[in-house]
């Protein structure tokens, strides 16, 4: 089984939705990138800066240690949904040094994990596989499953991504993510494309200068 740390593999600013055929289409879930390593017992969830994230969210620990059936390791996000869409704000509450605190807020506003990809099956190192069969493994490990354990919708239709854009900005989502099918895993470089929401706003920004005396 592979072994922690792993770099997760990051995504490029696009300006557009690829319109051709080979890329899959995902939301962009607003939360803690998280890499998930199940042994079979338990679980350890690694960020995205390679630090432990178990503390933090034990009810994810607990969650996912009984409802994933084999060992493996898988690349998601961790997200809390509330009841008008993700809040990211109180996902930031949970990385809190009292331990009293997390386990209160576990329970009030508990997160899950949302699946988008498969690293590792048992032994076998899936990185090096295209991303169109890791996406096809990912459904059977972990499709279906309990909470707080999801896979992340998908597409391949462009027209589909594009209205996931433009409906699921008021619900917290950050845009659209586009991985091409044949890609390979490549930790930590930038492969993927992520088409995010432009907000502007007019400001106004004053300021002084100290002199030298």
């Amino acid at each position: 089984m592979l072994e922690p740390p792993i770099d997760p593999m990051l995504a490029k600013l696009s300006d557009t939705i690829p319109q051709d055929a080979d890329w899959l289409y995902e939301p962009k879930w607003d939360g803690f990138r998280c890499i998930v390593y199940f042994d079979g017992t338990g679980v350890y969830l690694q960020s995205r800066d390679r630090k432990g994230l178990n503390r933090y969210f034990p009810e994810v620990e607990a969650g996912l240690t009984a409802a994933l059936p084999e060992p493996c390791v898988l690349d998601g996000e961790i997200v809390i949904m509330g009841p008008n869409g993700l809040e990211f704000d109180t996902l930031q509450q949970r990385i809190h040094p009292a331990e009293s605190r997390v386990q209160k807020l576990s329970v009030e506003t508990p997160a899950v994990f949302v699946a988008f990809d498969l690293l590792g099956e048992g032994d076998a190192d899936l990185r090096p596989v295209h991303f169109w069969e890791r996406h096809r493994r990912l459904q059977a490990v972990a499709g279906g499953r309990p909470s707080p354990l999801f896979v992340t919708p998908a597409t391949t239709d462009s027209s589909v991504a594009q209205d996931w854009f433009d409906r699921f900005e008021g619900a917290g989502f950050d845009g659209v993510i586009a991985k091409r099918l044949t890609d390979t895993y490549q930790p930590g470089k930038r492969v993927m494309l992520k088409i995010k929401h432009l907000r502007t706003a007019d400001v106004v920004v004053a300021g002084f200068r100290l002199g030298k005396d």
